[in-house]
């Protein structure tokens, strides 16, 4: 969450400091977040029938791709409330309740995500340069307990921190100072908090990202037993997740991460300073980058279209099981579970 909570008397701070108006900012963020929504709930839908049918067969990426379908749609379900708060000109009106479940489950997706990636390189990386010695703990078990871990600690961090803030300060009807997580100027405990976010929750799953794949990318092409087509998709993976990652978390946490530096490095944190200068300057650009990050909703379906063999045929397979028309190459298990790992690499 990329601001702490300002006490009630000090809400004046809320328009002193950064002064959100009636501009276009609003209305680009809304036609943003009515995008996320469109094409991440049609592209989640249409994905999470054969994914599922993928996890059935005994896929371990499969069952990664799925826990991120889930935490993707429970965000999506939530988008409405950020359509509506733009609609409104960054005015919530929706009560402090619902602002802390929209925040909650915005950053919760947002780290959970993260770290799905990160299991799903490191998974891949196993897969691919030890084969063998990894097959023993590279189960469907295996992948369920790493994507239960991630959903726990994520969500029971986020949890702490949302109860430790007091968002009652932010929402002021009265002077139109209604904000969901928009505070300025941030205190020195969330700046902390932010760091160790950038750190933990960006530069570490970063740097494990860059060596799996490097490893993956560089072991690949020295396979004699893959065949060009695994290769083929054992890269497409590499790139969409690194593309994931660059594209919809480095703008976020880059910019997080020089705002906190900034304000240690201001002598004046007050209203009217230079700090509030320069976060009057950035606001537009930070708001574009968190909403930037809302479209991994979007993208995170594209990995399953990278890495299948045929998506139409996916689907074509999942609705003939749907039907309980099953044969031997639809039922989800017997011939379909030896065909799992060719399915998805």
């Amino acid at each position: 969450m990329d601001s702490t909570v300002t006490p009630q008397a000090n809400t004046t701070n809320l328009t002193l400091c950064v002064r959100i108006g009636d501009d276009a900012i609003s209305d680009f963020l809304m036609c943003v977040y009515i995008l996320a929504f469109i094409f991440g709930l049609i592209f989640n839908v249409i994905t999470l029938g054969p994914i599922w049918l993928q996890m059935r067969r005994g896929n371990i990426l499969g069952i990664f791709l799925l826990s991120l379908s889930i935490s993707d749609m429970l965000f999506l379900f939530t988008i409405p409330l950020w359509i509506n708060y733009y609609y409104k000109n960054h005015n919530w009106q929706l009560g402090v309740d619902a602002c802390s479940v929209a925040g909650f489950f915005y950053y919760s997706n947002m780290y959970i995500s993260i770290y799905l990636l990160c299991c799903i390189s490191l998974d891949r990386c196993l897969a691919v340069t030890l084969p063998h010695r990894s097959k023993a703990f590279r189960t469907s078990r295996y992948a369920w307990v790493l994507c239960i871990c991630v959903y726990v600690v994520v969500a029971v961090l986020h949890f702490i921190v949302l109860i430790k803030d007091d968002l009652k300060g932010t929402h002021d009807n009265k002077n139109e100072n209604d904000r969901c997580y928009e505070t300025y100027p941030i205190k020195r405990p969330m700046a902390l908090f932010n760091l160790v976010r950038v750190g933990f929750g960006f530069l570490l799953p970063l740097m494990v990202l860059a060596v799996s794949y490097w490893k993956v990318l560089a072991t690949v092409d020295q396979r004699p037993g893959l065949s060009a087509q695994m290769k083929r998709k054992v890269r497409l993976l590499s790139y969409g997740v690194i593309g994931i990652f660059s594209v919809c978390y480095a703008p976020y946490h880059i910019l997080l991460l020089v705002r906190s530096l900034v304000f240690y490095n201001s002598e004046n944190q007050e209203a009217g300073g230079s700090y509030c200068d320069f976060e009057q300057k950035m606001h537009f650009v930070f708001s574009c980058s968190l909403a930037l990050s809302s479209l991994n909703c979007v993208v995170d379906p594209v990995l399953y279209v990278l890495v299948s063999n045929g998506f139409q045929e996916d689907i074509k397979q999942f609705w003939r099981w749907h039907r309980n028309t099953r044969t031997d190459d639809t039922s989800p298990t017997a011939n379909s579970r030896r065909k799992a790992n060719a399915d998805l690499i």
